[in-house]
């Protein structure tokens, strides 16, 4: 079913590995000149709200074995396509339901957005320093990690249970559930007392000199994640740093501000470029922090295929890669595909069905 953000997300990713995705638009669709996560797609817009409408729809997902939504909870059910009804038509079916605040609890009924899942979730306040406050790592954690990759977790481990037991079942995948199971990490040490500080101050969130990053003499910044003691000896004999700081006192918390302002000063003193070349054969962890624009065209995702273009859009390519079809890792159409009438086509339904509906304006063209 059509939505935004992370049920997208999870149905390209589906498209990615190779299942047939439609997608059900409402008649107003959605706009798709640059949308590369419709990309592998075929949809179809339908007037939900029409008599008949639940029909046309309930004989897709007859069909199907996975049915995703991201509606707020209830909404499928006063479509008429809640999982009782949908699982009394196909009883192997899965049902993934993609929400914030999950199917039920306090604010199940409330509206949201990636930012204040995470917020919830500790996410927030853990990113960041305390002179600017959180930042906020895009809606990379709550939409898509938490969310559209657990969902297609979920959907694909219960879609395996399916066809040992024949019984579908329903996946609640909560924005809010999977940004707390991704701190999973930083939960455990916080309670061992290994994550203690105020945001900007741990080990992982820039408050280790040799975990942050640092601004380079051309306004561009380097990334160093030098947390093991072989590649911290590394990094500071590449600054010409080794006399003073080594593996030995890496970890001593007395050092890090002089250690920091050490670092600051030796990237300061070149440009990006030339720091890039001098960490491009080592271990030390260093790497450029890359535009968008720089990572389309840097070699190193030349290197790898990173990328695909189709017609006019260089889109990130699918992920992860399978050893046993490595000549099915090609880009897909960028552009996604109405197929009514291959899809209307496919349900059974003839073209006189077809020109009735259109004439209802229960199916748009």
């Amino acid at each position: 079913m059509a939505g935004i953000g992370p049920a997208p997300f999870a149905g390209m990713v589906l498209a990615d590995l190779g299942a047939t995705v439609i997608r059900i638009d409402p008649p107003k669709r959605p706009g798709i000149g640059a949308d590369l996560m419709g990309r592998g797609k075929r949809a179809i817009a339908i007037d939900a709200k029409k008599p008949g409408a639940t029909e046309v729809i309930m004989q897709i997902i007859d069909r199907s074995s996975i049915l995703i939504e991201g509606f707020r909870p209830g909404v499928m059910e006063r479509l008429g396509l809640g999982p009782a009804e949908v699982m009394a038509h196909n009883p192997r079916i899965i049902y993934g339901r993609m929400t914030g605040w999950g199917q039920d609890g306090p604010k199940a009924a409330h509206s949201g957005h990636d930012i204040n899942y995470i917020s919830m979730a500790g996410v927030l306040g853990s990113v960041g320093d305390e002179s600017h406050g959180p930042a906020i790592p895009l809606n990379l954690v709550g939409d898509f990690g938490g969310g559209g990759m657990l969902l297609v977790a979920g959907v694909l481990a219960a879609l395996i249970e399916s066809h040992r037991t024949g019984q579908g079942q329903v996946v609640d995948a909560a924005m809010v559930d999977g940004s707390l199971l991704l701190m999973t990490m930083i939960y455990s040490m916080f309670q061992e007392g290994q994550w203690s500080n105020p945001a900007g101050r741990n080990l992982l969130d820039g408050g280790a000199p040799f975990y942050r990053t640092y601004r380079t003499a051309d306004d561009r910044w380097m990334a160093v994640g030098a947390l093991e003691p072989q590649f911290f000896d590394e990094l500071v004999a590449r600054l010409g740093l080794g006399d003073r700081f080594n593996a030995e006192n890496q970890y001593d918390h007395r050092l890090w501000p002089e250690m920091q302002v050490a670092f600051e000063t030796k990237f300061l003193g070149r440009n990006r470029a030339t720091w890039e070349q001098t960490f491009a054969d080592s271990d030390a962890c260093v790497t450029p922090v890359l535009t968008m624009a720089e990572s389309l065209a840097h070699p190193f995702h030349e290197a790898r295929s990173s990328f695909q273009t189709v017609g006019s859009m260089t889109q990130p390519a699918p992920a992860p890669r399978f050893g046993l079809h490595p000549n099915e890792h090609q880009p897909a159409a960028t552009q996604l595909r109405y197929d009514t009438r291959g899809i209307l086509d496919e349900i059974g339904l003839n073209s006189d069905d077809v020109e009735a509906l259109v004439a209802q304006g229960l199916v748009i063209e």
